[in-house]
């Protein structure tokens, strides 16, 4: 995905002058040699860090080997000051671990990293620098290198952020204030934004037509969906505006690599473009770039996130409708571990990517805006475009970060699965499972106010997730808790 960021990690050992600067080294080495067999993209970096002039040699060969994130290997206690500097000078996001002892004699061979980790937190928090140091930050070779392969999806969320711009056309639709958030958090995390007109994307559409590539984007168009599930008549205009996006981004790019969409899609667009955007949307979203409805920028945000996490494809879809109990009765009661108020329907009007949907699945028209925009009894016509069918069965995780009325920053999340049972309904919609999803919806959802929608990455990534919300400063993260664990706001007694 060309919208996602390539992590190439610095691998940097740090070294006490009071203690061997070949122990560190040595131990670099070894964790240098477990990376390699798992293939990741690093370099390690030969330049031991033991003062402050090491410290600005060490992050001149990393931004020489084209480094974007850097692991800070304390391989003995370390140099407190040389080593949490290389997260103020070095431009990308840095993880601090620490070795543990074992591969060597108990007077030479020690190395007393475990003692050497509490002084590099503090110094970070004295000097208010960022570092990333995980759960339980100390290990041998292997234990490391795991540790360090976790942190190569998280560093590609704090690459991507930080040179992310945030595209919207439109205001959020009347009625819909809930996607409706200050942007004042978008610039505390560092990412930009470019608001629009629907009519600054009208006129770039109508300028697009006739684009001598319309043909071969139609023939993908068809290729992806099978005759017989899209509707040939529209494929040119649904071509010109997946075209019209992409040169948008391109061309408004400007100082960031990266973009992500917050379009409106309703009400006046169908009429006026001809179609609803929806599968153009899911298309570009199967490529990384979220777009995400309603004009939802902390939506798009979020699927942002989660496709750089993952690696995948993601979608926005509204925390919807419960599922009726004759659905449960037939399809989830005895087969699958959960209650009715586990289960909740996860809807949107056609945005979600044709990979991650059951194979029946079909370009339609949007029902509910037929009713509203179109002669009652009529042929569909503009309001066709959206993506339709089941979401296929999997594991999910089911998230968002959010700015909130008082310009506070939050996130919730919760790993669940869509299970494999009909939803007997219309749009991109599925049927979702989360363990004490009634609690959470009320006492989290409800409680802190969060919008209808949320983002959903097709994987479970909570445990990488919770680190990136955390790296990202969000005091506030909200999880799925279970029975045993009352919300604050829970009543005992109900």
């Amino acid at each position: 995905m060309e919208n996602i960021p390539v992590i190439k990690l610095g691998l940097v050992a740090v070294s006490r002058d009071c203690f061997p600067i070949a122990l560190s080294e040595k131990r670099r080495a070894a964790i240098a040699a477990k990376l390699a067999e798992k293939k990741l993209n690093f370099v390690e970096i030969k330049k031991t860090v033991e003062n402050e002039k090491d410290m600005l040699a060490a992050v001149e060969e990393l931004n020489a080997a084209g480094c974007n994130a850097a692991c800070v290997f304390l391989g003995n206690f370390g140099p407190e000051t040389p080593e949490t500097l290389i997260a103020e000078k070095f431009d990308g996001p840095v993880m601090f671990v620490a070795a543990a002892e074992g591969d060597g004699d108990m007077i030479n061979g020690r190395g007393d990293a475990y003692c050497g980790m509490l002084n590099c937190s503090y110094n970070l928090g004295m000097r208010h620098l960022k570092g990333y140091i995980p759960e339980y930050p100390v290990g041998n070779a292997a234990e490391l290198a795991d540790k360090i392969a976790e942190f190569f999806p998280i560093a590609t969320v704090i690459v991507g952020l930080k040179n992310l711009k945030i595209i919207t056309f439109g205001p959020r639709p009347q009625d819909f204030f809930a996607c409706n958030a200050p942007i004042k958090g978008l610039y505390e995390l560092g990412i930009e934004i470019e608001e629009n007109s629907e009519l600054d994307l009208l006129v770039s559409y109508k300028e697009h037509a006739g684009d001598k590539r319309i043909p071969a984007v139609c023939e993908d168009m068809a290729k992806e969906m099978g005759e017989g599930k899209y509707y040939a008549d529209m494929l040119e205009r649904m071509a010109q505006f997946e075209l019209t996006l992409l040169d948008w981004a391109e061309a408004h790019k400007g100082a960031r690599k990266y973009v992500a969409f917050a379009d409106k899609c309703w009400p006046a667009f169908p009429s006026q473009f001809g179609f609803e955007p929806c599968y153009v949307n899911s298309r570009l979203a199967s490529r990384g770039i979220p777009v995400s409805c309603e004009v939802d920028i902390y939506g798009a945000l979020s699927e942002y996130i989660g496709a750089c996490l993952t690696g995948d494809a993601v979608t926005l879809l509204d925390i919807n409708n419960s599922v009726p109990e004759y659905i449960y009765d037939e399809g989830i009661k005895g087969k699958f571990d959960y209650t009715l108020h586990d289960t909740f329907m996860g809807f949107h009007c056609g945005n979600t990517p044709s990979c991650k949907m059951c194979a029946d699945r079909a370009v339609k028209y949007q029902l509910i805006q037929h009713r509203l925009l179109e002669p009652e009894g009529s042929e569909p016509d503009f309001t066709r475009g959206t993506l339709e069918g089941d979401i296929a069965a999997g594991p999910i995780t089911f998230y968002r970060l959010q700015c909130d009325s008082d310009g506070i920053v939050r996130a919730y999340l919760a790993e669940g699965e869509v299970l494999p049972v009909a939803t007997q309904s219309f749009g991109g919609i599925g049927i979702f499972a989360i363990k004490e999803m009634g609690r959470f919806y009320r006492h989290v959802l409800v409680q802190k106010r969060y919008p209808h929608h949320g983002a959903v990455a097709f994987a479970h990534c909570g445990k990488l997730l919770f680190e990136v919300f955390k790296y990202l400063g969000v005091k506030d993260i909200a999880w799925n808790q279970p029975a045993n664990l009352p919300y604050p706001t829970e009543n005992p007694w109900a």
